[in-house]
């Protein structure tokens, strides 16, 4: 039987059920005794409960800029849902702000009783290859490592600088090893003997694979995988077998998650819902859900032993795994019948957590994304549902009278135009096929992972009319149909938001919708079109500076050389 408490975290409480035991894989009916927010006791009974307590979920990696949400208002979406603690990577408004975007998300995290844990972003730019608005150095990554809220280096990707052994990405990783904090990997591809060089320099997780293959020569060699499932990136059911086939060494984690999509298909809870449903053992999912992050990055959420905080969830049954209520340091904070609770929050004096950006684009017209034709052969960057990975072809270009290149909407071609948004620039533009756009243009300053204005468009006037509306709000999600234009504003950082969840869930659905009406076949377009901008997943993209080659790992021309007749 299930009933609801009083919140405060101070008398002592009792509450019944089923206790789910992960760590010695037993389920038997008990009382939970809870006072001062810890478990005083967990005791066993001979009733019958139709609930179940475990611990709660952990999201093992995720920006929560891409929730579009400042941390505050993403606790509320994660505790709906039986998450009560996430490793959180700032990577994006750290790419915007440096430090003080860090900062930023620490103090508004101070907000509430969830468990926010920061990794320390390694790669801030994550390239030379394209234009961001800070850096965070290797001096600077040493001071922040050894701070009480980090407890990671964020996932290391620029693959290429651990290698060459460049001395700023062999000072992080040192800085890292000597905090004796763990470092997140970012190797998607990377294999043998490159591999084994990567992983000998302390990097021990990874979140990138797409393959049972490439999983498995990852934990092979000591590597812990998190299978992420995403907006845009889904690799569960290529990955969920791993689970039970690699005890201990499996973790869950979002990534980048909108919160839309998060009320349709779920979040942590969602997942383990899928494994057990696809016959994976109960043990090994609810290890992977809620225990292996826990001890491999030394959290501190409660895994409900009798003297850890009063951190758990209750569940209606172990198929479904409906949320009935979530409780934080002995606070309940969610409840399926009457939503968040205001303890989530706690009583906290900020410390300058006003609204910050840094934005100095001006306005364009269209001859700025004008492209005058050079040859037939043009370099087309290929997208493909739920793949950060692209492709490349080699396609006729079609012009205009004048000579500039323009759309094919027939052959599923669309302009792809990015801004550089922190210095004076000229945009950058190359033709990219997938989307399945057929008019109309959208723009964003979610573009990874230096945050640059990305667009894409089958109109040259839509896609000025949509950049041009950015600039106006200094960030934001745009969709641009002729005159029919609508705008979710992302002020901080022009990434985020301070809506709650309902009110972005409903704004971003809206946007969604209008992009499937003209044409758009990803089921997160936004999120896809984010990940166009980044080179450090191959093959092709476009950053700020140009057309870039994530294979050769160099800029590029948009024609491919013909060659001459003898």
């Amino acid at each position: 039987m299930y009933n609801s408490f009083s919140t405060s975290s101070h008398k002592t409480r009792t509450i019944k059920g089923n206790i789910v035991d992960i760590a010695s894989r037993r389920i038997y009916p008990g009382e939970l005794t809870m006072c001062n927010g810890q478990i005083s006791s967990i005791k066993e009974t001979i009733a019958e409960y139709d609930t179940y307590i475990l611990p709660g979920f952990v999201d093992s990696h995720i920006h929560i800029e891409s929730t579009l949400m400042v941390p505050e208002n993403y606790a509320r979406m994660a505790v709906a849902n039986g998450v009560v603690a996430a490793v959180c990577d700032p990577h994006e408004i750290a790419n915007v702000l440096g430090v003080e975007g860090l900062d930023f998300m620490i103090e508004n995290a101070k907000k509430t009783r969830f468990y926010f844990n920061f990794a320390v972003p390694s790669c801030v730019p994550s390239t030379t290859f394209e234009t961001s608005g800070a850096v965070i150095d290797s001096e600077q990554v040493e001071q922040l490592i050894s701070r009480d809220e980090i407890v990671a280096l964020a996932e290391m990707m620029n693959v290429p600088g651990v290698l060459n052994e460049d001395p700023q990405v062999m000072a992080k990783l040192a800085a890292a090893r000597n905090a004796g904090k763990p470092i997140d990997g970012h190797a998607p591809h990377t294999t043998g003997d490159e591999l084994r060089k990567y992983v000998e320099t302390g990097i021990s997780t990874d979140h990138e694979c797409t393959t049972l293959d490439e999983a498995r020569e990852k934990l092979d060699i000591g590597m812990k995988i998190l299978i992420r499932e995403g907006s845009a990136a889904c690799d569960f059911d290529a990955l969920y077998p791993l689970i039970s086939e690699y005890p201990g060494k499996i973790m869950f984690c979002s990534d980048d998650m909108y919160p839309d999509d998060v009320e349709t298909i779920g979040y942590i809870n969602g997942l383990v819902r899928r494994s057990v449903s696809n016959g994976v053992p109960l043990w090994d999912t609810l290890e992977s859900a809620c225990q292996t992050p826990v001890k491999h990055y030394k959290l501190k959420n409660g895994l409900l032993k009798e003297g850890d905080p009063a951190d758990f969830i209750v569940v209606n049954d172990l198929i479904e795994f409906k949320i009935l209520s979530t409780f934080i340091q002995g606070y309940q904070v969610y409840d399926s019948a009457a939503g968040v609770a205001d303890e989530l929050y706690q009583s906290y004096i900020p410390t300058g957590t006003e609204v910050l950006n840094k934005f100095h684009a001006e306005k364009i017209e269209k001859s700025d994304i004008s492209i005058k034709y050079e040859n037939e052969n043009l370099k087309v960057i290929t997208a493909s549902e739920g793949l950060l990975l692209t492709g490349k072809e080699i396609l006729k270009a079609k012009c205009d009278d004048e000579g500039n290149v323009i759309t094919d909407v027939e052959a599923g071609v669309a302009k792809l135009v990015v801004y550089n948004r922190y210095t004076p620039a000229d945009p950058q533009v190359a033709y990219i096929k997938g989307f399945g756009l057929k008019r109309g243009a959208v723009a964003s300053t979610i573009a990874h992972d230096s945050h640059n204005i990305i667009a894409l468009g089958c109109d040259d006037e839509d896609l000025v009319t949509a950049i041009n509306v950015l600039v106006i709000e200094k960030g934001g999600i745009v969709v641009c149909n002729g005159e029919e234009c609508k705008c979710l504003p992302l002020p901080v950082g022009g990434l985020m938001t301070e809506l709650r969840p309902e009110q972005v869930a409903q704004k971003h659905l809206e946007l969604k919708e209008m992009v499937a009406e003209m044409g758009c076949r990803f089921q997160a377009p936004f999120m896809t079109l984010a990940f166009m901008a980044l080179p450090v997943i191959p093959e092709l993209k476009l950053t700020d500076k140009g057309l870039f080659d994530g294979v050769a790992f160099e800029f590029t021309s948009l024609w491919e050389e013909v060659t001459k007749k003898v």
